[in-house]
């Protein structure tokens, strides 16, 4: 064959090949990667899939009782593309809206699809007409669409009984892109009771749709709630369950004709979380809170490190975050003066003489148990003055071992012992009894806290060491001194049971659906005294100083005295920060009963409590006698609880009961007032060494609730739906 034929067969023959491997490319596409689409296009009944979420896991207190649950919820949504094409195989045209664009930053005025009224005529008409409208937001409605098209549903409303869902079921096959689902929601049956160490959740929003959702489910993606505080945020994972998913068939017109459940797969049931807390002694311990404006309390049990209460007030009601909450209720919590969204059993505080009992454990560590130490009414430091409280009064405590320092709260003992320790002792021995660090609980928020020479000290003074007034505020729990409700609990814990230091537990156990173990139900015990230089018999000088200062005329802690118990105590009272020229103080009492065999601690702190022993000791006495009470037999009560939006107001005082009253000796002590180191520090030139209230951490932000606009308001009822 000639070369020039030879060329041009060859040339022939690879366009021959070039265009079957073109054509194979585009029917590989059509066939294989756009199957589904072009699918869709035929006319006839098609399968769509449609995703459910998982049911939550319950949360439960110690003894079964359902803290956090799910109930029935009847939802009515719409796919509003679905309602989009419906409309468009009636009609040539859209409705249009006019939109505010910007073009190179020049604001222009376009149109884009009314999807508010193809909604209103499709659907909105024939539900009126059945007697089942309510009102949504439609710039809501405009933003979904837009940002969803079909994929997500748009919840027209959850506000339904079971007799109007069973009525939109009727008549919901007619009306193309109207779904009913009934989906768990999430509950707290008594409301306040435990919010902070609850939580509560938050809708799942267009971040949380991962990318591939259109192509699994091509129509409907309904996404988890997701916890965003207390336990609901930390054990999130554990708490979602598995999704599910089901097939709905369609016909060409967009009619549900029936489900098929061959391929469909249950939503399972995410973990079932068992916590420490009691919710009898939680609902005793939030009551008493309750007498004071602003306010925490912990209580514990000694020998496992178990909580068995953690109340905080100001509270909330996390029903008020379920499914969303309206921008009313959201600001009422935001302006809230007290921020009741905090939880303060976890917050830090200037913790004042309940320092005393950290430093006398330390000391004792260091050998110094037995040591006596003289007050005259003040330390001098240079030409500073650091008084004792009953200075004020023109007096002086004398000579002092170390329970009877204990029991009158002299401030000269504690900041000469301060001093003898050192400040690498202080820091490594309060840094083993937990103060300086989190405490490890799974609980978002918790603050760690500042102790002479600790890391966090040291990060705000990265220029300071350690001075010998530094030890003495220290010591007395002021100056930079921070610690937190539940850290002074643990350590009173560990004074109670013999010097064992449990890591506090908050949640006891939680199981998968299969019943696996997710977390077990074991104690941690973090150090034991006893192995780090602790004798016994020193460690019971201090116990013996906390039982003196209860039970023994001249204690500054008589008011916890429960008749017919032994009850040991240490309070406090520190000044926490300058408001102008007004002084505020934190008052304090942390105790743990019975003496002899003990089994629970107990620790409150009032904002704006004038003294320990006659603001928060009053207090502490109450759950004391309600814990021992039940230990006797009674059954505490225990109900629903309506948030409290708190008061920082001055207190005096907290009455208690008459039989009490007439148990106290009348040579009961006044204690500490928090004041005296800060005229130290002013006659020294240190400048604010307590320290001023921090600002309020940043909260997690709810899902708020849109409201019903003039737009979309198509009934008087003053329903309103959501946007997920």
């Amino acid at each position: 064959m000639e070369p020039r034929y030879r060329l041009r067969v060859y040339l022939l023959t690879a366009l021959v090949l070039f265009g079957f491997g073109a054509l194979l490319t585009r029917l590989y596409d059509f066939q294989i990667n756009k199957r589904e689409f072009y699918k869709g296009q035929v006319p006839g009944n098609r399968q769509i899939t449609v995703r459910e979420p998982g049911i939550r896991g319950t949360i439960k207190d110690r003894n079964g009782i359902e803290l956090a649950r799910n109930r029935r919820n009847y939802e009515v949504s719409f796919n509003l593309e679905e309602i989009h094409s419906a409309y468009r195989l009636q009609r040539d045209q859209d409705p249009t809206v006019d939109v505010e664009t910007s073009d190179k930053g020049m604001p222009r005025v376009g149109t884009e699809t009314d999807i508010v009224a193809i909604v209103k005529e499709r659907v909105i008409s024939p539900l009126g007409k059945l007697g089942l409208l309510r009102d949504f937001n439609a710039e809501a409605m405009r933003v979904h669409y837009k940002t969803h098209g079909g994929l997500v549903p748009f919840t027209y409303t959850t506000d339904l009984d079971y007799d109007q869902f069973a009525k939109f079921a009727e008549h919901s096959l007619e009306i193309p892109g109207v779904y009913l689902n009934v989906r768990p929601q999430r509950e707290y049956p008594y409301k306040a009771l435990s919010c902070h160490t609850l939580g509560f959740l938050r809708q799942w929003s267009k971040g949380d749709i991962p990318e591939d959702a259109a192509r699994k489910y091509g129509y409907q993606y309904v996404g988890d709630d997701r916890g965003v505080a207390g336990v609901e945020a930390t054990l999130d994972d554990m708490l979602r369950g598995p999704e599910g998913w089901k097939q709905i068939v369609k016909s060409e017109k967009g009619k549900i004709l029936g489900e098929v459940l061959v391929d469909a797969v249950d939503p399972g049931v995410g973990a079932e979380v068992t916590l420490t807390i009691d919710a009898e002694i939680q609902y005793l311990v939030s009551n008493a809170l309750r007498r004071a404006g602003t306010a925490a309390g912990v209580v514990m049990d000694v020998r496992t490190g178990e909580i068995l209460a953690m109340a905080s007030v100001p509270d909330y009601d996390p029903n008020d975050f379920i499914p969303s909450i309206t921008q009313a209720k959201k600001d009422e919590y935001d302006h809230n003066p007290h921020h009741p969204l905090i939880d303060r059993s976890i917050s830090t505080f200037s913790p004042g003489s309940t320092f005393k009992v950290p430093t006398a454990i330390v000391g004792a560590i260091r050998g110094f148990a037995h040591r006596s130490y003289n007050c005259n009414g003040y330390v001098p430091y240079g030409n500073t003055k650091v008084r004792c409280w009953i200075a004020k009064k023109g007096g002086a405590h004398g000579g002092l071992p170390l329970p009877k320092a204990i029991q009158v709260s002299c401030n000269p003992y504690f900041m000469q012992l301060a001093n003898a320790i050192g400040p690498k002792d202080m820091a490594d021995g309060f840094r083993m009894l937990g103060f300086g660090e989190k405490t490890g609980i799974p609980v978002p928020g918790e603050d760690g806290g500042t102790v002479i020479g600790s890391r966090e000290w040291q990060r705000k003074n990265p220029n300071e060491r350690p001075t010998p007034v530094n030890m003495a505020f220290a010591a007395i729990g002021q100056g930079n001194s921070l610690a937190s409700p539940l850290q002074l609990c643990a350590m009173v814990s560990c004074v109670a049971n013999g010097g064992r230091y449990y890591r506090p537990r908050l949640v006891k156990r939680a199981v998968d659906r299969n019943g696996t173990p997710l977390i077990e139900d074991t104690p941690s015990l973090k150090v034991d005294l006893l192995k780090e230089g602790l004798k016994p018999a020193d460690l019971e000088l201090i116990r013996e100083g906390m039982r003196m200062a209860v039970n023994v005329p001249g204690g500054t802690a008589s008011r916890v005295k429960v008749p017919g118990y032994v009850v040991a105590a240490k309070t406090g009272t520190a000044q926490a920060e300058q408001a102008g020229s007004y002084q505020r103080h934190n008052a304090w009492t942390m105790a743990f009963a019975p003496y002899d065999e003990p089994r629970y601690a107990v620790v409150v702190m009032v904002r704006e409590g004038k003294s320990g022993g006659a603001v928060a000791g009053p207090l502490v006495h109450l759950i004391l006698r309600g814990l021992l009470s039940r230990d006797e037999g009674m059954k505490l009560p225990l109900h629903p609880l309506d948030p409290v939006p708190g008061a920082l107001e001055a207190i005096e005082e907290i009455p208690l009961p008459e039989d009490v009253l007439a148990a106290i000796d009348a040579t009961e002590a006044d204690g500490e007032t928090g004041d005296e180191a800060a005229e130290a520090a002013t006659a020294a030139g240190i400048v604010n060494p307590n320290p001023k209230l921090s600002e309020p951490p940043v909260l997690p932000q709810p899902t708020i609730k849109p409201e019903a606009d003039a737009e979309g308001t198509v009934t008087p009822r003053n329903n309103r739906s959501r946007d997920r």
